[in-house]
């Protein structure tokens, strides 16, 4: 029972620490493509420390009770006697995790459900709205107008994915700034951050008591913000991507006097409007190797008994 015990002692170390030095960090705003790794690498650290030690648990069940995994079964009263309290305590172990388990898949698979529930209403909606003339080819473009008084553009996934636009949005979007909105929604969709937001969802969702599941989920959703706006600015410039997000969200509220639910778009358009420094590409190379060395730590501790067998 020590590797587990272990484990899950590295994994409440990691779901600790890591978060609270990401939170004291100033370069994640620089480099939110960097920061999303390190905190997937993170969370992927945590979820692995918990697979080990059930894994191992459920090892040391068997061997309590059967001598070894592919032996034979001994009788009923053999079997309790091999269950003493190291082996209840590693099956208890394996039977929370295992629950653990089962619920963050039932999380996630309910969050992927209610999604696609969302898509189809969405799409049986614009196809209200905006039903497809006769001849007019069903794939259709990229772009969707819709007739309406509030300035909103957003990215529906699916077959064929597409921009949808308001007519207000169009008369306040000059120039260049619709192509720096598409170029932002498509940063959205070829990064597959909409997974991310899954994922974030699913575990904060399903543990609502583990505070790094809740930071995963709300850092998910500004840096993806941040990744795409970033995507769009190196096509068409900073200026232009801070004017369009001002001229979306100018009647929303969201620029003051007082507090917002969405006070992150004034914290956005300074951002791009200030071009926060980055990191040099060695330094950038490092961190990123470092975060992926995050997860291999569980696996090397779940290793050392083996390790230790071959000297």
């Amino acid at each position: 029972m020590m590797v587990p015990a272990a484990l899950l002692l590295l994994g409440a170390l990691t779901a600790v620490v890591a978060p609270r030095l990401l939170a004291r960090a100033d370069w994640p705003d620089g480099e939110p493509v960097v920061a999303l790794w390190v905190w997937q690498c993170v969370v992927a650290a945590v979820l692995l420390c918990c697979a080990l030690a059930m894994a191992l648990s459920t090892a040391a069940v068997l061997q309590a009770v059967h001598g070894t995994p592919f032996g034979p079964a001994p009788g009923p009263a053999t079997d309790t006697e091999a269950l003493d309290t190291g082996a209840r305590w590693a099956a208890a172990t394996a039977a929370a995790l295992a629950c653990g388990a089962v619920w963050t898949a039932a999380m996630l698979v309910r969050e992927i459900a209610r999604s696609r529930t969302r898509r189809r209403l969405r799409r049986a909606e614009l196809l209200l709205r905006a039903p497809r003339l006769p001849g007019e080819d069903s794939g259709g473009g990229h772009l969707v107008v819709l007739e309406g008084e509030r300035a909103e553009a957003s990215w529906l996934h699916g077959t064929p994915p597409r921009l949808v636009v308001t007519t207000a949005a169009l008369r306040r979007l000059k120039g260049r700034q619709l192509e720096a909105v598409l170029a932002h929604e498509e940063g959205h969709a070829q990064a597959r951050h909409d997974w991310l937001l899954h994922c974030s969802a699913a575990l904060a969702n399903g543990f609502p008591q583990v505070p790094v599941f809740a930071a995963f989920r709300d850092e998910m959703h500004r840096l993806v913000e941040l990744a795409a706006d970033d995507m769009a600015s190196r096509r068409f410039g900073r200026l232009t991507t801070a004017l369009a997000l001002v001229e979306l969200n100018e009647d929303r509220g969201v620029f003051g006097p007082g507090p917002t639910p969405q006070a992150h778009v004034p914290q956005r358009v300074d951002r791009l409007l200030t071009a926060p420094r980055r990191l040099p590409a060695l330094h950038r190379l490092r961190l990123t190797a470092a975060a992926a060395l995050v997860p291999a730590v569980p696996i090397l501790v779940a290793c050392v008994p083996g390790l230790s067998a071959l000297r």
